[in-house]
């Protein structure tokens, strides 16, 4: 990242030719998901068919209690998922009339950091290349 271009994966942008910038979230890791879609699966499955075999009249207080703590096993896996591989932070934008992704991180801090460089960086171009505002310039200086 320089004032003049961000640079990310091999890929150069120029600053001023980056426009209507935002934030989005990247979709959930396919393993998750995979993973959280089979077991509510199997699980619905097994209870389909201990109530066709079974007469559900006929269950032990022990099994409804025991199909009650198997049935919250796919959001134990979700929040699993969820913690060990968290949606991506995505910062997106215009270059040249095409919507592109410019930087996605699973990390937020990180995210933080170059989104907040590339923000200023945009700053600076806007104010014709100074590197910082005018108001924190110190514009009088003592003759000697």
């Amino acid at each position: 990242m320089t004032r003049d271009w961000f640079v990310v994966g091999g890929r150069r942008f120029p600053v001023g030719e980056l426009h209507h910038l935002h934030t989005a979230r990247g979709p959930a890791h396919q393993l998750t998901v995979r993973s959280v879609t089979v077991t509510a699966i199997v699980l619905a499955t097994i209870g389909i068919t201990l109530g066709m075999t079974t007469e559900l009249n006929h269950l032990s207080a022990q099994t409804y209690l025991a199909l009650t703590a198997v049935a919250f096993v796919p959001f134990l896996v979700a929040t699993i998922g969820h913690r060990l591989r968290p949606r991506a932070f995505e910062l997106w934008g215009e270059f040249r009339g095409m919507t592109v992704l410019l930087f996605s991180s699973d990390e937020e801090r990180q995210y933080g950091q170059v989104t907040r460089a590339l923000l200023r960086a945009q700053e600076a171009y806007r104010l014709g290349g100074l590197a910082e505002p005018l108001v924190s310039m110190n514009i009088w200086r003592m003759r000697r």
